[in-house]
């Protein structure tokens, strides 16, 4: 092998470590977070290994391996001279405040989701065939949750809502939103807490998640204009008061859902329907450019492998049911990218469609006409 073939080698097999590495920290991370190992950090460090064991409750031979596994992957500081390990305040942002906007716990959570449900897609390999969302190993719907809320907190009430038109305007004065594949609720409930004035439905089709988002409503004091209902995105509606009501929302919003449909032209379709005139539809997605030269980079790389775990098996599922078991249809996946969601959501009828807002992980969509 040639000096620049070697050289390629070496830098291609360093990549791998690095990665091998990330893998590997998954299980030492979670464990980290359940123990409060980083929250511990965060408060009391610099401290030493001993100290942290007397915090923590937990062994100090397992806690030395623990934390020197963290500092070898600059998860947490180390300082030779005293042998104490501390957070910095970016650590503590990624690890120990789960009210940061990077905040990140959730991701690995999903990871360790991801192997437990290898089998499971395997055989989707094989036979085409989709996993059902409810089907999906492990409280894979808890982490998802746990993993967007971090963006939503951030995000949703500050900077997206006011990038649509007129929206802000309609719920301070009392509007009706549906919150669209809503899962545990955490998007319903801060839309809800922002806005008492209007009334929020969050509608989802997997009826844990139902059952979850309406105790974190109770939990969070909306309850009374806030509510979560069993239903699908190509055929949700009002319900109540607003039966007869065929276009009762001034706003329909969809986080992180869209692409995971199984027919999501229908479910644009229906949104156009329920749409007050005037009224507007909000899609968050995740950021993605519309060829695949255009996402091959880390963020990209977060997509595609998600997509292939997740987003597509769920999608496939949802057209299997729908077609007796044949699997077929959109499954969009996670890196669709704005075009191929424009296209989807102007053959539900919607006229216009812009992109208002995007972060490091998003881009907000506004659907109109």
């Amino acid at each position: 092998m040639s000096g620049s073939g070697e050289e390629k080698l070496h830098a291609f097999v360093g990549r791998l470590l690095g990665d091998l590495g990330g893998a590997y920290s998954v299980p030492l991370v979670r464990l980290g977070d359940r123990l409060g190992l980083y929250r511990i950090l965060a408060e009391e460090g610099p401290m030493t290994v001993e100290a942290l064991a007397a915090a923590s409750g937990c062994a100090p031979r397992y806690l030395r391996e623990w934390a020197s596994a963290q500092a070898a992957s600059g998860y947490v500081t180390y300082e030779p001279a005293g042998e104490r390990f501390s957070l910095s305040a970016e650590q503590a942002m990624v690890f120990a405040l789960p009210d940061s906007p990077v905040y990140m716990l959730g991701a690995f959570d999903v990871a360790a989701a991801f192997l437990d449900n290898e089998a499971k897609v395997e055989q989707g390999f094989r036979s085409g065939a989709g996993v059902a969302w409810g089907e999906q190993a492990g409280c894979l719907f808890c982490a998802v949750a746990s993993f967007f809320r971090p963006a939503y907190r951030s995000f949703l009430v500050d900077d997206w809502l006011p990038a649509l038109d007129g929206v802000v305007e309609r719920l301070e004065a009392g509007g009706r939103v549906a919150d669209l594949g809503c899962g545990h609720g955490f998007s319903t409930i801060l839309m809800a807490r922002a806005f008492p004035e209007s009334r929020f439905v969050g509608f989802d089709f997997h009826e844990p998640s139902v059952a979850a988002a309406r105790e974190h409503a109770e939990a969070h004091g909306v309850a009374g204009n806030c509510r979560f209902e069993l239903g699908r995105a190509q055929d949700f509606g009002a319900a109540g008061d607003e039966a007869d009501d065929a276009q009762a929302f001034d706003l329909v919003t969809c986080f992180d859902c869209l692409h995971d449909m199984g027919d999501p032209r229908g479910a644009a379709a229906q949104v156009r329907r329920q749409l007050r005139p005037g009224g507007r539809w909000m899609i968050v997605e995740p950021l993605a450019g519309d060829r695949l030269a255009d996402n091959l980079n880390p963020v990209g790389r977060l997509n595609y492998c998600a997509s292939t775990m997740v987003c597509v098996p769920t999608a496939l599922a949802q057209v299997g049911a729908e077609a007796g078991g044949e699997a077929g249809g959109e499954a969009l996946g996670a890196a669709a990218g704005e075009r191929r969601l424009a296209e989807v959501i102007r053959a539900g009828g919607f006229t216009t469609v812009r992109r208002v807002a995007e972060t490091p992980f998003h881009m907000v969509l506004e659907a109109s006409g």
